[in-house]
């Protein structure tokens, strides 16, 4: 007989689980299953927002978004649109129902328990497939499918009990290789944001302009120190790092920005000689704001209004 199991609600950056369905099930079957869902949940912001790992008579569908996992076990005899359709019910209902700020800050597992209730009616109108009243919605989860497959993962991949094995970064069916990291996308950019942006941009501009004329000046005097002519165009990297970092989602990112902010305020400090206080102020504040808007755009999954 096909039918939902077991379901659960998992932060993304760091596994925790905010809610799951009560299941009286202890089979050794679904005790391997859920060894399975704990592998899953401390590598999910490696993976891409949809996937499938079929486990042989049950398979494990999830689906990522805005920093939440949604997980779900059914056999494998489970139609895969219908699987899909009920993780994007329990996204909709959770993401209208908490708050990011909740999400982000949870620090007790299971802190949203009472979101089983959901979970549970949800399920047995999944499990009774007559009576489903999404029928309307099945074209359209059919045909999102087709176009991007979820991206199967298979029990070879995984490692020990302990924890995942590095996962292979595999290939949607039609849409090349994909890598976990660019495939995060990051949040909305803010006003805030978009001044960070320009301003570093002029910073650089600012340091690259000195640059050259530090060049001239050089050439005109050999007394003059190259050191000077290095210290502004690192500057210069510097700020467009800073632009980069704010767009592009990269690995150690937080970390990298903090870095480059540490290399601005080295910069400055040995032009010391050649800027009045107010340059130093302004070239390092803007080094400093640009670090906090890094910090603050997070990634994020799929949109609400998304299909899955």
């Amino acid at each position: 007989m096909s039918m939902i199991l077991s379901a659960s609600v998992v932060r993304v950056r760091d596994g925790l689980p905010l809610s799951a369905s009560t299941d009286c099930d202890q089979s050794m079957g679904m005790q391997e299953c859920r060894k399975y869902f704990k592998m899953l949940s401390k590598k999910l912001s490696q993976l891409p927002d949809r996937c499938t790992l079929k486990t042989g008579q049950y398979n494990i569908n999830f689906i990522s978004s805005l920093g939440v996992s949604y997980m779900m076990l059914c056999t494998e005899n489970y139609p895969n649109v219908l699987a899909f359709c009920f993780l994007d019910e329990l996204q909709k209902e959770f993401i209208t129902t908490y708050n990011m700020m909740k999400t982000n800050t949870a620090i007790r597992p299971y802190c949203f328990i009472e979101f089983d209730n959901f979970i549970q009616r949800t399920k047995q109108r999944y499990n009774n497939t007559r009576s489903l009243s999404t029928k309307m919605n099945l074209a359209d989860m059919q045909t999102e499918i087709k176009l991007r497959p979820p991206y199967q993962i298979s029990v070879s991949e995984l490692g020990s009990a302990n924890g995942f094995s590095h996962v292979p970064v595999g290939e949607y069916k039609g849409t090349g290789k994909i890598s976990a990291a660019p495939h995060q996308r990051l949040e909305p950019v803010t006003l805030p944001g978009i001044v960070s942006f320009v301003l570093s941009l002029l910073c650089g501009a600012l340091n690259l302009i000195r640059g050259f004329h530090a060049i001239e000046s050089l050439l005109q005097n050999e007394g003059e120190d190259f050191s000077y002519v290095i210290a502004f165009f690192l500057g210069t990297a510097a700020c467009l790092y800073q632009c980069y970092l704010f767009v592009y989602y990269t690995g150690w990112r937080n970390a990298k920005s903090f870095l480059t902010f540490g290399l601005i305020c080295l910069c400055n400090m040995y032009l010391y000689e050649l800027r009045n206080l107010w340059q130093l102020f302004f070239h390092v504040t803007v080094g400093a704001f640009s670090t906090l808007q890094i910090r603050l755009r997070q990634p994020q999954g799929k949109s609400p209004d998304y299909n899955v």
